[in-house]
């Protein structure tokens, strides 16, 4: 078994693709929750789906260019690494909003000022439009208690990983 993924791990034509394919399912559920389940995404939620996009770009560049070049394959891989890894980090800020750890830097992620007369917030909570709030968990897992940011930490971790150490592998047998 250990022999199969280490053969995997460096298999230049097989790396990209599969990435391609864990990035589009991740980015594909994040839309299928948002657009058939109605969990809205808030701003943090949304920066976190663009790494994605990347690594899907990137794989595609890849799986192309398999066939030339196993040394710019194992680069593109390093790159998807790092870009696992930079979404793993939005990730943990985003945990840490959700758990009150700190407070967001997106505007958009904070409770916006209420008006000062009595009068005038109705008017004011009529006009705006329900926003998504970063520092509310609108869904965890049953069993684990995780929120989607929380799983985003360790799933991108452990992706990242796994792009660099492909990088490697592909890059040694070049």
């Amino acid at each position: 078994m250990i022999a199969f993924i280490k053969k995997i791990l460096g298999c230049h034509h097989s790396m990209p693709a599969l990435m391609v394919l864990i990035a589009t399912s991740a980015l594909g559920m994040a839309l299928i929750s948002q657009y058939f389940f109605g969990l809205q995404p808030c701003n943090l939620c949304v920066i976190q789906r663009y790494p994605y996009g990347i690594v899907i770009a990137l794989g595609v560049i890849g799986f192309i260019i398999s066939f030339q070049s196993k040394r710019a394959v194992a680069v593109l891989m390093s790159l998807m690494g790092i870009t696992f890894l930079a979404n793993s980090v939005i990730a943990f800020y985003h945990t840490g909003v959700e758990l009150k750890w700190w407070k967001s830097f997106l505007e958009g992620c904070m409770v916006p000022p209420m008006p000062e007369k009595a009068e005038d917030i109705l008017a004011f909570v009529q006009s705006q439009t329900k926003a998504v709030r970063c520092d509310e968990i609108p869904w965890a897992d049953p069993i684990f208690n995780l929120s989607m940011a929380n799983w985003n930490v360790i799933f991108c971790f452990g992706l990242g990983v796994i792009a660099l150490i492909s990088a490697y592998r592909i890059w040694k047998r070049a």
